[in-house]
């Protein structure tokens, strides 16, 4: 079959591979459509520390059950790939939580991913996609995930104002559901002129670009800092400020992922009581909450930009992905034969 191979750093290619055999328990899936996002984009790069080459890439999976397993869907449904692949047995997992798992990995990245014609995954990583719900736009299940499990931690109740630092594709979307859950006000901070453009297509609230965005949101919010902050940028400048951008008892979702250590005002988080919380990737009860809310596209992703290229035209998506004018996602397209 036909799949996309991280070869080495600055190599990926598209290459005839074998075709994968599922095992007992596993489905085999024909891909329709798989994604590209940042941890692509550290693979390709060569600086991600866990992929080693040549690895079949793509963890944004989407396509039809081609041969089915007990306990899985029947041949012929569109599915979403969930992608973790817990240990089962550390303290995290025994106790429900295997998408912290000590052990975690994922398709796409420690084994071979959905950046092919075939994958196969073990029966209970799947999950049916609503029939009225078309596969480009199911192709947003498993990056919204991460949205719906970030809002989640933040245990928002109605009536936040909420701070999403970075208006990337997990920013925008974190700010969708953070909406969707019932948010007062939700304001973005982003440098990029094409992703504030996609937010304010998306309705929102954005700090004006080059100024303090904290101290500007204080401005505006009778000198308090945000219910909620969620840093979906993952940068040390924006760690710096977040105990500033945070009211007293505030809370904190990190939700991107942050390569090297940084420095934070702990002295700031211990005197106003916040809470600083980790969000990482997404439960499963995330993943079908995610599918749900593609139902009749009640979150609007219609408008966000998505580009759309042909498996054997990886190399050009990885390129577009990469730019300062991305669209907020690049899919690529598996044809069947």
């Amino acid at each position: 079959m036909r799949a996309a191979v991280y070869l080495g750093p600055g190599s990926v290619d598209v290459r005839d591979v074998a075709r994968p055999e599922a095992g007992d328990g596993e489905v085999l899936v024909r891909v329709e459509y798989a994604g590209i996002c940042g941890t692509d984009l550290a693979i390709e790069a060569g600086s991600h520390p866990r992929a080693a080459a040549p690895l079949v890439l793509g963890h944004e999976i989407v396509g039809t059950v081609e041969r089915a397993a007990a306990g899985g869907p029947p041949v012929g449904t569109r599915v979403a790939v969930e992608p973790l692949i817990a240990c089962g047995t550390c303290r995290a997992c025994r106790d429900g939580h295997r998408h912290v798992c000590r052990d975690l990995r994922l398709f796409g990245i420690d084994a071979p991913g959905g950046l092919a014609e075939l994958v196969a995954v073990p029966a209970d990583r799947v999950l049916p996609v609503d029939a009225g719900v078309g596969a480009r736009l199911a192709a947003w299940a498993e990056p919204l995930a991460v949205a719906v499990h970030a809002v989640a931690r933040a245990g928002m109740t109605g009536g936040e104002a909420v701070l999403v630092f970075g208006a990337g594709p997990i920013g925008i979307l974190t700010a969708l559901v953070a909406r969707r859950a019932g948010a007062s006000r939700v304001v973005l901070v982003e440098p990029r002129t094409a992703r504030r453009a996609t937010a304010e297509r998306c309705g929102f609230e954005l700090a004006p670009a080059g100024t303090d965005a904290v101290a500007w949101f204080r401005s505006t919010h009778g000198g308090e800092g945000a219910d909620v902050v969620f840093d979906a940028a993952g940068h040390r400048d924006v760690a710096r400020v977040l105990p500033s951008a945070v009211r007293e008892t505030g809370t904190v979702v990190l939700v991107a992922v942050y390569t090297a250590p940084v420095a934070v005002d702990l002295r700031a988080v211990c005197f106003g009581e916040q809470r600083i919380v980790g969000a990482r990737v997404y439960t499963r009860r995330d993943v079908a909450d995610a599918l749900a809310l593609l139902v009749d596209d009640v979150l609007g992703l219609d408008r966000l930009p998505v580009a759309v290229l042909p498996l054997e035209s990886v190399a050009e998506a990885f390129r577009l992905a990469r730019a300062d004018d991305a669209p907020m996602k690049v899919l690529l397209a598996v044809p069947a034969r």
